[in-house]
């Protein structure tokens, strides 16, 4: 077997490691503080919101930690009877969301026929999703059928939704589609 002295000496330093710890731990020592101390310098100075992942409808209860009002890290909240403290590997890397370079931070809008995206302000393009919702709705509201059965909906728009959005925010999109007269709702959480 050919071993390089620098694999030689990475395995004798994991291993010298590893023996001492383990003969620390069989000698009574208790890490607990150690362990304690090295957490806590993870978070110092961090202020603490508790939140929720937002990838799937189980609600697992998350720490936000922020430093100078930036995230510094998220972990699940061991206070939670839903995950107890753990998360799946989805909600392990809730922090990417907020750090990742490639995440869109503007809306782009491709009109018709066009090759490339453009850049709206937030306002113009919550406008003009009204103004559509609105056109759509208008043209083909139904407020009774044949019989008289009065039914107060729009068969023209669909919304589909996912379950990445917390509770409180599926609960407003089905009162918001109801109101509309939206009957076709899809959404992952079911609500």
């Amino acid at each position: 077997m050919d071993i390089s002295r620098r694999d030689f000496m990475r395995v004798s330093a994991a291993s010298g490691g590893a023996a001492a710890l383990g003969g620390l731990v069989g000698l009574g020592a208790d890490l607990a503080p150690t362990l304690a101390a090295a957490a806590e310098l993870r978070i110092k100075d961090a202020k603490t919101y508790p939140s929720i992942c937002p990838y799937c409808s189980v609600g697992c209860a998350t720490l936000v930690r922020t430093v100078d009002g930036k995230i510094a890290n998220i972990e699940g909240d061991p206070r939670s009877p839903h995950n107890e403290g753990t998360l799946c590997p989805k909600g392990a890397a809730i922090y990417q969301l907020h750090v990742n370079p490639n995440r869109p931070t503007k809306v782009l809008h491709r009109a018709p026929g066009a090759a490339d995206w453009e850049v709206w302000d937030l306002e113009r393009a919550m406008s003009r999703v009204a103004e559509l919702v609105k056109k759509s709705r208008d043209e083909t509201f139904i407020e009774r059928l044949e019989g008289g059965v009065r039914v107060n909906m729009t068969p023209a728009i669909f919304s589909l939704g996912g379950a990445t959005l917390d509770n409180e925010w599926n609960h407003i999109h089905q009162k918001l589609m109801r109101g509309l007269g939206i009957v076709a709702i899809e959404n992952q959480a079911r609500i």
